[in-house]
């Protein structure tokens, strides 16, 4: 069994599996899991061990059909009104062109939006709501903004982008899942990303699956 598909077998059973994207790009290992399979036990993993930003990962076909823009392009739409975000756009992120950083909400049901229980209940009750097909009632149901930080993955997917947006939902795609994935990227003591080695010494401590973006990509 290749590790795409013992990566894809434990998306299925729920469990974490970690990705690192590539050495020329971020250097980095997210933390992965199937969005449908969210817990706060899977968030307190995340913020604990882990340590970066919880954010949840849309596929773009979702993403449209929920109306959810990437937040630089509202930043466009705002200029006039503010012109400082025209000096503000992410012009220079030095290891890719665009943000896949989206709006950022909390189901209407939590309180603060952002304990262990309230981003679980968020990020579930988005897939429910895509898993139904209720994409009419998004507004209903949650507000913006709020604690979930969404990620609009790109049309193509990695063919077209190689960050942990796209590859982890295209991950889920193949998994035959709902292609949304809740992410968060692994730091080290130094301040500084937790290296590639000290990843997989994570992985296999909790036997977990540590996956390189380049075997996901060369899969696809």
């Amino acid at each position: 069994m290749s590790n795409v598909e013992k990566a894809i077998k434990s998306l299925k059973s729920g469990k974490i599996v970690l990705v690192y994207d590539s050495d020329d790009r971020e250097g980095e290992t997210d933390m992965v899991i199937a969005s449908q399979f969210i817990t706060p036990e899977i968030i307190r993993i995340m913020r604990k061990d882990a340590g970066g930003l919880i954010c949840t990962a849309i596929h773009p076909d979702i993403a449209n059909k929920l109306g959810i823009p990437y937040l630089v392009d509202i930043y466009k739409e705002a200029i006039n009104k503010y012109p400082i975000l025209e000096s503000l756009y992410p012009y220079d992120i030095p290891y890719d062109e665009k943000s896949s950083f989206s709006i950022t909400i909390n189901h209407r049901k939590t309180f603060t939006g952002i304990t262990d229980k309230d981003r679980a209940l968020t990020i579930k009750k988005l897939t429910e709501l895509v898993r139904l097909g209720y994409y009419s009632n998004f507004g209903k149901e949650f507000r913006s903004p709020g604690h979930v930080i969404l990620l609009k993955a790109t049309e193509g997917l990695v063919k077209k982008r190689k960050g942990h947006t796209e590859m982890t939902v295209a991950l889920a795609e193949m998994a035959g899942l709902i292609p949304i994935t809740t992410i968060c990227e692994m730091l080290g003591d130094d301040g500084y990303a937790l290296s590639k080695n000290e990843a997989k010494k994570y992985a296999e401590k909790h036997n977990l699956i540590f996956l390189e973006g380049e075997e996901l990509i060369n899969t696809t």
